[in-house]
């Protein structure tokens, strides 16, 4: 079977930035851009690698760790030089690599695979990733001939003005044959106004060898966009926020305004569950179904909630297990928890999970009833069909079918304000 492999260019500075950290680093709804792109490839099925990495190459390798190989670019002299880089651990392969950058964060897994089966059904050498745009500034135009065929890619800095008006414009993406990549790259030159190595000029390479050169126009245009300054950053995080949000949607849950409900990567809905406003919900959470959720709700890293849980307002979980059928109300913070079914958490209640050295757990049973104002000191278990008095502090175990109460007693001194 041939190799399928990816390169992804993470070299350059991004000086747009004004950073003083590695470009590719900067986080995208909690995931840095690089770390996107690398986890595209291998949901598409890839792999197999290549990061090419140069400007503050440890801060992206502290990010990738093993998960790739990585190459080296010591000269920033163009996109073409940067997969040069790559030709020591392609040259002995034979199949398709696919060129993905890691400031190019959002492109679905799903646009790789198909550009990749487009590839090797209609045998193309080069297949590019392209899109049509109403306003084409910035980007490089894709050449056709008269029968509609891919000549070559002309940047916009060197394009005519004849050229210019082409609507049609290369994404940067690739599926290239993996030999015949290498021997276009050995034959580039910086023969353009930048005096830097194109990759684009591969195209007209292979062109000219009489090689297949296809292209596949992507669906959604969103997903070609490129991060290059803090503004669009923030724009394809809005993107992508709204991207997961219609998902979720589309799979059954109520999400009231998807504007400002703020749902991260690999998170799983059941259906009939409704999100209110202002709420956040982290990676990996999971949710079952005919839930309630906020507004104003922080569903934090490592959180499982049963079927018919009500999460409500100003409430921060993490790290808890909660059972069917129980409520959390409002202003409470549930930590390092786990609680059973059908318990009521009263309005103010805390798990203390942290005692400046290390976390603690809080396990409270089924069938309980917690009063507002209740903290729990960790590590606390509390039975099944108990009572916690309001405004208790619980420091010790509780046992099945009891009453707890742990404050102090009220002491009243007459007249001690005047004095």
């Amino acid at each position: 079977m041939e190799d399928i492999v990816a390169v992804v260019l993470a070299a350059g500075k991004g000086t747009r930035m004004k950073t003083n950290k590695a470009k590719v680093v900067h986080k995208i709804y909690g995931k840095e851009m690089v770390k996107r792109a690398v986890e595209t490839a291998f949901k598409a099925g890839i792999k197999d690698i290549i990061a090419i990495v140069g400007h503050k190459r440890d801060e992206v390798e502290a990010v990738l760790g093993d998960s790739v190989s990585y190459a080296y670019q010591e000269e920033l002299l163009g996109t073409g030089h940067t997969v040069m880089q790559a030709i020591p651990y392609l040259k002995d392969r034979k199949g398709k690599v696919v060129i993905l950058y890691g400031d190019v964060p959002i492109v679905r897994p799903e646009t790789i695979q198909k550009l990749i089966t487009k590839s090797i059904r209609d045998e193309e050498q080069a297949t590019i990733l392209t899109a049509i745009l109403s306003e084409p500034t910035g980007y490089g135009r894709i050449i056709r001939d008269e029968d509609s065929k891919v000549r070559e890619i002309v940047e916009e800095k060197d394009a005519t003005d004849e050229q210019r008006k082409i609507t049609e414009i290369n994404s940067g993406l690739y599926c290239f044959d993996i030999q015949e990549l290498i021997l276009a790259l050995e034959k580039l030159t910086p023969n353009n106004s930048q005096e830097e190595y194109y990759l684009t000029d591969v195209i007209k390479i292979m062109n000219e060898k009489g090689l297949k050169v296809g292209a596949m126009i992507v669906e959604d245009k969103t997903e070609i966009l490129g991060v290059n300054d803090r503004a669009q950053l923030e724009m394809l995080t809005r993107i992508l926020r709204i991207r997961i949000n219609q998902q979720h949607m589309e799979n059954g849950v109520t999400i009231e305004d998807m504007n400002n409900t703020y749902i991260y990567d690999d998170v799983k809905i059941g259906a009939d569950t409704i999100i209110h406003p202002n709420t956040t919900i982290k990676s990996g959470v999971i949710i079952g179904e005919n839930c309630e959720i906020g507004p104003n709700a922080y569903i934090r890293e490592g959180c499982i909630i049963s079927d018919n849980v009500k999460i409500g307002s100003f409430v921060e979980v993490k790290k808890a297990i909660i059972g069917e059928g129980t409520k959390v109300p409002h202003l409470s913070y549930m930590g390092d928890c786990e609680i059973g079914k059908k318990t009521n958490i009263g309005c103010g209640t805390i798990t203390c999970n942290y005692d400046g050295f290390k976390k603690s757990k809080t396990v409270i049973g089924d069938n309980s009833f917690v009063g507002s104002n209740v903290n729990f000191i960790a590590p606390v278990n509390v039975g099944d069909n108990t009572i916690i008095a309001a405004g208790s502090t619980i420091t010790d175990d509780v046992p099945n079918d009891s009453l707890s109460i742990a404050r102090q007693r009220q002491l009243n001194k007459e007249g001690w304000n005047k004095k």
